[in-house]
């Protein structure tokens, strides 16, 4: 059973005992806003406009006590959490960017009686939001639904609820009230909020198992709009002209920044075999940048992981397995300058041959945390082989010098996100951000995300019929 009242505990140092959080009542802020649905959906949007930027001036003066917040609560390292407070700050911008683009109505010319194409608001909609990016994810998602005329229940991760709750306060102090609302709980809050017949859509970040859970109880009201982004076993392609050092810089970022818990995180490494020896040399010389640390020195790379939960499965995922040499051991720091905490190390397994790693759970499953498994490849052919042998689809990295072997792989890679020279990590909100498989169901969020925040309606008439 859920708790009803909890208090987080700092992974960074687990003598910080965070306010005691206490759980909405799932049904009842439904009804607040189904109430109010009406009411928002016949808001103009200058006005919606308006309270968006009202927003962005209270998320922008909260700036350094929320990032604060975030690197406090989850670990993330201070560095880091200022970037997401920023890129929250941003979200508001670009979104009402789109808005012209998505929310407009459309005026066909070649229909044989006058008529348009409007966008209407659903009515309620569920933001569920993950731990990783306890603002910027849910945010988005929150930012386009209310400008698009539907009021929002926005249920932040547990493990994030404290720096939510200030987030929460900022958002709905400038919105009518039940328009944006804060919704305290675990899992079984979120299925209550996403399951009601009274919310129309819901978005929601997290694992494959929930995702799956909550595409199967919705099945039945279809009407009722899904969007799920669900993680990613991401992948990085080495060819033998790439650029190494480039190249291991941007894998040791993009596999330690988060401590490995990114949804676009590089956890699986392809390279080539003529370079395979050259690149581990350089990838270990460039994870000595990486050293647990206290998440609030503005000096830390890599704070701790979010929970006990996520050091025992960075124990399993570093555990030997005889798949290949761990280059780099799989390490916990239990204690940290006096601080006990949930501190890791990053952690390299190096397969020269297969031995049946491309089926191994390492290959497989999003561990959420710091951990590389490398391996070799014979050709460009042998490297997508190896890439798509899994469910995930979300971001890959390629390095090489040549674009056209970059746009070849691009064409045969199952995945949703292809940068060339870049980490897998390097998804900026200016981008459409969404993956294949199992990492999601084809509703992106980043930009653009406000299509999906709407009904479609059209609308003809016969001119003649109207009394003049």
């Amino acid at each position: 059973m859920d708790p009803e009242r909890w208090a987080n505990r700092s992974p960074g140092d687990l003598s910080v005992e965070l306010p005691e959080i206490v759980a909405t009542d799932a049904g009842e802020a439904v009804a607040r806003s189904q109430a109010v649905a009406d009411e928002w959906r016949r808001t103009p949007l200058a006005d919606r406009i308006t309270g968006l930027r009202n927003a962005q001036i209270g998320l922008r003066d909260a700036a350094e006590s929320l990032a604060r917040g975030i690197a406090i609560e989850t670990g993330k390292a201070l560095r880091e959490a200022r970037l997401e407070v920023g890129a929250v700050i941003a979200k508001i911008d670009l979104t009402l960017a789109d808005a012209g683009r998505w929310l407009a109505d459309e005026h066909p010319s070649d229909n044989p009686h006058p008529s348009l194409i409007r966008r209407i608001p659903r009515g309620p909609a569920a933001v569920i939001a993950p731990f990783n990016f306890p603002l910027h994810l849910g945010h988005g998602a929150a930012v386009a639904y209310l400008l698009a005329g539907n009021p929002v229940l926005f249920k932040p991760s547990p493990m994030a609820a404290s720096v939510a709750e200030a987030y929460g306060q900022i958002m709905a102090a400038v919105f009518p009230g039940g328009v944006f609302q804060l919704v305290q709980g675990w899992g079984e809050t979120g299925r209550r909020l996403a399951i009601d017949a009274r919310v129309r859509s819901v978005c929601f970040t997290g694992s494959v198992a929930a995702g799956r859970a909550l595409a199967r109880e919705l099945a039945d009201d279809f009407s009722k709009d899904l969007a799920l982004e669900l993680g990613g076993k991401n992948a990085t392609i080495v060819r033998a002209d790439a650029d190494l050092d480039l190249a291991a810089a941007a894998v040791a970022d993009a596999a330690c920044l988060t401590c490995g818990q990114r949804c676009n995180s590089t956890s699986r490494v392809i390279v080539d075999r003529a370079v395979l020896g050259p690149f581990v040399d350089r990838l270990t010389a460039q994870l000595a940048r990486f050293v647990p640390g206290d998440p609030m020195n503005e000096a830390t790379w890599l704070g701790p992981l979010v929970s006990d939960a996520a050091v025992r499965r960075y124990a399993e995922a570093t555990a030997p397995s005889g798949l290949g040499e761990w280059v780099v051991p799989g390490r916990v720091e239990e204690c940290l300058q006096g601080r006990h905490g949930y501190y890791v190390h990053p952690a390299v397994l190096v397969a020269e041959g297969r031995s049946g790693l491309p089926g191994s759970a390492l290959w497989q499953r999003e561990w959420f945390a710091p951990v590389l498994a490398v391996v070799g490849s014979d050709n460009d052919d042998d490297a997508l082989g190896l890439h798509n042998a899994g469910g995930f689809g979300l971001t890959t990295s390629v390095f090489t010098r040549s674009e056209p072997a970059f746009r070849a792989l691009t064409d045969r890679l199952q995945v949703g996100n292809v940068y060339a020279n870049l980490p897998t990590t390097f998804s900026p909100s200016t981008l459409p951000f969404g993956g294949l498989g199992e990492s999601g169901n084809r509703h992106p969020g980043g930009r653009g995300f406000v299509r999906f925040t709407t009904d479609e309606q059209a609308v003809q008439w016969l001119k003649e019929g109207f009394a003049p």
